[in-house]
């Protein structure tokens, strides 16, 4: 019986969703006390954070940008509603759900960005702004590029080149 040679296996550390969970726990621990102490989730404040930067977004948008399945999305929705940190927009399209940020929603944004600000600043300062900036900037093209790969089949000629 012969056996099949092993694949090469990344160490654990070297290991990329590993380190992708490893540093969102981290990061999410130091912001997280300024999202607790506001009485959100850690979805709420990525649905108040997409909100802030745009007039209304539809549920879709929101999902995609905030990551967070359309059902959880739904009772986000209901609970912030209740709080009065958002509200419902009008659209042409009945089929979607529009939403924006209240005055109160506005002004929760504020606060929990102005207290977490210095928490940022030193984080940026203790990494090197500019590692951060390309960091980012990296991410973004990985999470792109994968989403290439997820988006076309290994057959496919019309795959893009590794960079």
């Amino acid at each position: 019986m012969t056996q099949t040679p092993k694949r090469a296996l990344h160490k654990f550390e070297k290991s990329l969703p590993i380190a992708l969970l490893r540093t969102r726990e981290a990061t999410t621990r130091l912001f997280k006390p300024f999202i607790d102490g506001h009485d959100l989730t850690m979805p709420q404040w990525r649905v108040l954070r997409a909100l802030a930067e745009a007039d209304a977004l539809d549920a879709r948008t929101l999902s995609e940008r905030c990551v967070i399945l359309p059902p959880s999305l739904t009772r986000i929705f209901r609970a912030m509603t209740q709080r009065g940190l958002i509200r419902q927009v009008e659209c042409a399209d009945a089929r979607r759900h529009m939403v924006a940020l209240t005055e109160t929603g506005r002004a929760l944004f504020e606060q929990v960005l102005q207290e977490s600000e210095p928490d940022y600043t030193r984080l940026a300062k203790a990494f090197g702004p500019e590692r951060l900036d390309m960091l980012l900037d990296l991410l973004n093209e990985l999470r792109d590029t994968a989403q290439r790969m997820v988006d076309t089949s290994p057959d496919d000629d019309t795959a893009p080149p590794h960079p």
